[in-house]
């Protein structure tokens, strides 16, 4: 079992970076080489901006490569809840700039001719209890009413062609969710940003930030950049001179496993539909196959802020054993790679994306990210362009987490908090 991201291990790797120490002029900086600042880094060198990339590790390799390859519609919320937190008018907006995100991943794919694997496959939300069950058709009712009708309710025998578990009641099918390859979609999305233009710079993490003449001046190892406008866009992994966004995020692990490939009839078996599959536990788990048929399958396992060997190889065994009771059948399948992330999580769960002491910024997708931080990448890039501001969140109010300065000290009480729930609910 290797102790790496599947994702990262089976793609090519970008190999576009610009040599050497960053510095130089530009019209944007935009700090952080995931997805959001891929894709906002492509959508200004398309526009002629000057832009540079400043990622402090390696291209994708943070939570934009480290996650379960789903590309899902859809919010982390039920749609009556958010309605009634945020006001039904932007609770629609938002469900509907989840939908125009899953659009917008697939477009890019198209427009840039990325090997990704990308397949519009459906999400289907899998009821873990009776309970459960009752509130998503609930939730159900007023979702495929007034804002997505693209959606159906499905009984636990009719899940018999979508999985082979006992250990869900029924569920919900979103038709316009897909899936892709995410190291692959990575390298895809940095190679286009750098062919229209982009430079981009890895091991360059951002260390100190000042003004001067009007313009943003970013230290940089080795190097200082000056730029009209900096794209903050390092969500979990956020450090360095960005104080104030490491108060309102919380870097929680989400640990994954990858099996040896599944046979067809394995495959068969176990995810006959072939889609994306969540749980509605709170400490529940996603899963879908991979290309080569490995079965990928992910949850937050424990409530950690670290991802290294250890805490991954922890959580995989936890990850091991939920398997084994989703999929009787794979409870001695090999396991091939164990790997982990970090998620930014908001306290609210729902993304932010604006403008704070000058910096523009897009982050807090709270585990539903693929898709929104490529959109928000997109969106937040064609605000500093002078377009229509077609933000979903704009003026959201995203007070700090009480007693968070960077250090998420509460999250094993947290855990405890979702378990009992889990368990009395």
């Amino acid at each position: 079992m290797r102790f790496a991201s599947y994702w990262q291990e089976t793609a090519p790797p970008f190999a576009g970076a610009t040599p050497g120490p960053a510095s130089g002029r530009y019209d944007v900086a935009v700090v952080g080489g995931g997805f959001t600042g891929l894709a906002a880094a492509l959508t200004l060198a398309k526009a002629g901006a000057s832009v540079v990339v400043l990622e402090a590790g390696k291209v994708g390799g943070g939570a934009s490569g480290r996650n379960g390859g789903h590309v899902n519609n859809g919010l982390a919320h039920s749609f009556i809840a958010a309605k009634a937190e945020l006001g039904a008018e932007r609770a629609v907006a938002l469900y509907r700039a989840f939908d125009a995100a899953v659009d917008t991943v697939e477009r890019i794919v198209t427009e840039e001719a990325i090997d990704c694997a990308f397949r519009r496959s459906g999400k289907l939300k899998l009821a873990s209890k009776p309970k459960h069950l009752e509130a998503m058709q609930r939730n159900f009712e007023v979702l495929h009413r007034e804002v997505d009708p693209d959606t159906a309710m499905l009984t636990r025998a009719e899940l018999a062609p979508e999985i082979g578990t006992e250990q869900a009641h029924g569920g919900m099918l979103s038709r316009k969710s897909a899936m892709m390859h995410m190291g692959r979609f990575a390298a895809g999305l940095a190679g286009a940003a750098a062919r229209h233009g982009a430079v981009i710079h890895e091991n360059a993490a951002v260390t100190g930030r000042t003004m001067a003449d009007g313009q943003h001046v970013l230290q940089v190892a080795g190097g200082e950049v000056r730029a009209r406008e900096v794209m903050l866009a390092t969500g979990a992994y956020t450090s360095g001179p960005f104080a104030w966004f490491r108060r309102r995020i919380v870097p929680v692990g989400s640990f994954i496993l990858a099996t040896r490939p599944l046979s067809p009839a394995e495959a068969a078996a176990c995810v006959p539909g072939n889609r994306t599959y969540v749980t509605s536990l709170n400490i529940g788990n996603y899963f879908r196959l991979a290309p080569d048929r490995r079965l990928i399958f992910g949850g937050r396992a424990r409530f950690s802020a670290r991802s290294d060997q250890n805490s991954d190889a922890k959580s995989g065994a936890i990850l091991r054993a939920s398997l084994a009771r989703m999929f009787p059948q794979l409870g001695d399948i090999g396991i091939d790679y164990c790997w982990g992330g970090l998620v930014d999580m908001t306290q609210d769960r729902y993304p932010r994306a604006g403008r704070q002491d000058g910096v523009w910024y897009a982050m807090g997708y709270s585990g539903h990210g693929t898709q929104m931080s490529t959109h928000m990448g997109v969106t937040m890039a064609e605000t500093i362009l002078g377009r229509p501001d077609r933000n979903p969140v704009q003026g959201l109010a995203w007070p700090a987490v009480p007693g968070h300065f960077g250090q998420p000290w509460f999250l094993p009480l947290v855990g405890l908090y979702y378990k009992a729930l889990d368990r009395l609910k």
